[in-house]
C-alpha cells in the first residue's frame, strides 16, 4: 500500500490555507485515477499524491508536474477533469 503524502514544500495547514477548505485531508495513493477531460478520452494516471477537498480532489501524477483536479466518488476512485500547472493555482481553482 502507498502511504498517503505531501507536496515539497507543503503543509497540510498551508494547503488548507490557500484553498479556504480547513478540513482539506491527504488521501492514500491506492485508487482508480482518470483523465476524462474529453469524450472518449479517458487515461489512466497513476497517482504519487492525492489531496481530498470535500468531494474534490487533487491528484498529482508519477512523472508529471501538473495538478489533476477531479470529483472523488463513494467507492474512492476519481475521473479528473482539469489541469494546472502547479499546485497554488489548483487549490485556488477549487
Amino acid at each position: 500500500m502507498t502511504h498517503a503524502q505531501l507536496p515539497a514544500q507543503w503543509t497540510l495547514q498551508r494547503i488548507r490555507d490557500v484553498s479556504g477548505d480547513q478540513e482539506a485531508v491527504v488521501l492514500d495513493t491506492e485508487r482508480t485515477v482518470n483523465w476524462v477531460a474529453g469524450p472518449g478520452a479517458h487515461e489512466a494516471l497513476r497517482p504519487e499524491i492525492v489531496l481530498g477537498f470535500h468531494g474534490l480532489c487533487l491528484v498529482k501524477p508519477v512523472d508529471d508536474d501538473d495538478w489533476y483536479m477531479g470529483s472523488l466518488y463513494d467507492d474512492g476512485s476519481i475521473d479528473c477533469w482539469a489541469a494546472y500547472g502547479d499546485l497554488y493555482e489548483a487549490l485556488r481553482g477549487l
